[in-house]
Parts: C-alpha cells; structure tokens; sequence
C-alpha cells in the first residue's frame, strides 16, 4: 500500500512534477535566450553606430562621392535619434524594411538586417548562402572532435598511472600547442599530394552531390577536430578522475558492478557535463571564427566574408555577421543546458 504507482500515488506525483520542472527549466531557457539576444543586439548596433568620425563616410568608403555619402547618411537616418534608428533596425527584422536607392525603393523582405554598400546585396541573403558552409564545416567537426576528445578522454582516465595515459597525454598537449593550420597543410601535403588519396578540397553543396561533399569536407574536418578534440580529451580526463572519486561510484565498485559499466554508464554521464557546455559554445563560436580553416582550404563561409567586409567597412554586414554569430552561440548554449538538463535532472532543481 505504501508503494502506489498510480496517477495518486507517490511515483506519479513526482513523475508529474519532474514533467512540470523541466518544462518550466526549457521555458526559462528559453526566455534568457531572447534576453540574451535582445541586450546583444543593443550593444552590437551602439559600438558600431555610434563610432567616433563620419560614419557614413566610413561605410561608404574613401572613394565616394559627396552624393554617395549623402546617400548612405540617409539610409542609415544619422540625423535621427539612436534609440529611433535601432527600433527601425528591430523592425527591419521582424517585418522587412523599404531602402531608397535614389532612383526608386528597395524592399528587404523579413528578416532584414540591411543592404551591403558595397555589392547592394541584402545582407540576409549573403549571410544565407554562407551559412550552409560553415555550418557543414562546424558540425562534421564537432561530431569528430567529441568522438575523439571524449574517446581518448576516457580511455586516458582509465589507464591511469600506465603508459597508454602518458602517451595520450604526450599526444594532446601536443595537439594543442599546434596551429590548425600547421596541420591542414600537413594533411594537404600528405593526403592530396604525395598519397593522392583525396582531392584538394573544394567545397561542393550537400543537395548536389552529399558523397562528394563529405570527402571535400573531410580534411577541415579533420584539421579542426584534431586540434579541438585534444582539449575535450584533457575537460574529458579531468572530469572522469574527479567523478570516479565520487562515494557513489566506489559503491557500484564494492558491490562489483563490471567495471566497463562503471565507466560507461555512471562515470562518463557524469563527465558529460562540462563537454556539453563547452561544445555548445566552441560550435556557436565556429560560425564567425573558422577563419583559418575556410581560408586554407577555399571554403567560402562566414569566416571569410566577415573579415572581407571588415577590410571594406561594410558596416551592415559586419552587424549581421556578427548578429548572426551571437545567435548561434546563444541558440547552441541554450541547447546544451537542455542537454545538460536531460544528463544531470538535478540541474532543473539548482
């Protein structure tokens, strides 16, 4: 009688209210995501519209007219208020924006984040068609990283004390003090040149040809991975060590639970959680800071497209990119506290 399971009982109620805690934990989630996002853009569109010197000057360029520049002052309202310019900035979002081109009108549809000055491109749609590059080049990555970060993590923590850890170790300090791209062009010299097992990369788009896509991809894949998947395998390590000391696992020990299942079941989901974090945050930060790896292999992403429109000063693409770029972070962040929520159910409770 003391054990009901039924939809009165003790088991029921606490089902119902661990249903209800995590629903109110994604929802709070998922409110700080939209705050988050709110107060950056804020801080984005003040440090760039409120820079010191002739702003409209600077985004047009040196080599425009006074027209031009007449032009470009009008389109960004400088003589309106800050706060003025920013909710039509907002609005442009939510409900697209109209442009004078001083022949006519210009729609940007929804989400309109402005018009580059110097292509005349709505800079949604130039973000748009990067974004499917670098995305690809970040999740391949990650996936790779995680399997061999997490992997070599484990098995270091295991072996501890023999020589399998010291020689990981030996390999992931190694891997950390390397430049990724140290070791892309190794990668190119040696797989592409002198073995000829793969092409050159050259990016080529999942809807065309998802074969040939993966094989291009291959080597940044592998670039990023090795040099991020070392730093997962030392978080990775540490937190498997810290965890094994736990009352809880020497428990399952003494009772003489197989230690492959300690290990696996119990020991590595409790080192989950700081690999959940730091992944969310490494793949947000990968959409604006992949430079190297897009320059080294010709990947036309938003690496290489934020700092072409830095050299320029192209200021509504700079905002975008790095609007864009914080989104991302933002959403990846929030996606891991969600996981780390699934992993650890007393994280809804904290």
């Amino acid at each position: 009688m003391m054990r009901t399971s039924g939809p009165t009982g003790r088991t029921g109620l606490t089902g119902r209210l661990g249903l209800t805690g995590f629903t109110g934990f994604v929802a709070r989630r998922a409110v700080g995501a939209v705050v988050t996002l709110f107060v950056l853009s804020v801080v984005i569109y003040a440090v760039f519209y409120v820079a010191p010197g002739d702003v409209a000057q600077i985004t047009c360029g040196p080599r425009c007219s006074p027209a031009q520049v007449h032009q470009v002052a009008e389109q960004l309202r400088l003589d309106d208020p800050l706060y003025t310019r920013y909710v039509d900035f907002l609005r442009g979002i939510v409900a697209g924006h109209d442009y004078s081109t001083g022949t006519g009108v210009l729609h940007c549809d929804a989400p309109c984040l402005g018009l580059s000055y110097q292509t005349d491109q709505q800079v949604t749609d130039l973000i748009l068609n990067k974004v499917p590059v670098t995305g690809s080049l970040a999740l391949g990555a990650m996936v790779l990283w995680l399997i061999l970060g997490v992997g070599t993590g484990v098995l270091s923590a295991w072996r501890r004390g023999r020589l399998t850890e010291r020689v990981l170790t030996a390999v992931t300090l190694a891997g950390t003090a390397t430049p990724v791209f140290v070791i892309g062009l190794l990668l190119m010299i040696v797989v592409c040149g002198q073995l000829q097992w793969l092409p050159f990369p050259q990016y080529v788009p999942f809807t065309d040809d998802p074969q040939q896509w993966a094989w291009n991809l291959l080597l940044p894949w592998l670039s990023l991975a090795l040099i991020e998947s070392a730093k997962y395998a030392r978080l990775t390590r540490s937190a498997m060590l810290e965890t094994l000391a736990e009352d809880h696992v020497r428990t399952f020990r003494a009772y003489g639970v197989k230690e492959s299942s300690v290990i696996g079941r119990h020991a590595l989901r409790g080192a989950l959680a700081p690999v959940i974090a730091l992944s969310a945050n490494d793949f947000g930060t990968m959409f604006g800071g992949a430079l190297l790896t897009e320059t080294l292999f010709g990947l036309p992403g938003l690496g290489r497209e934020l700092v072409q429109a830095v050299r320029v000063v192209d200021l509504p693409v700079v905002v975008g990119m790095v609007l864009v770029t914080g989104f991302f972070v933002v959403l990846a962040n929030a996606v891991a506290d969600v996981l780390y929520a699934v992993a650890d159910r007393r994280v809804v409770l904290a």
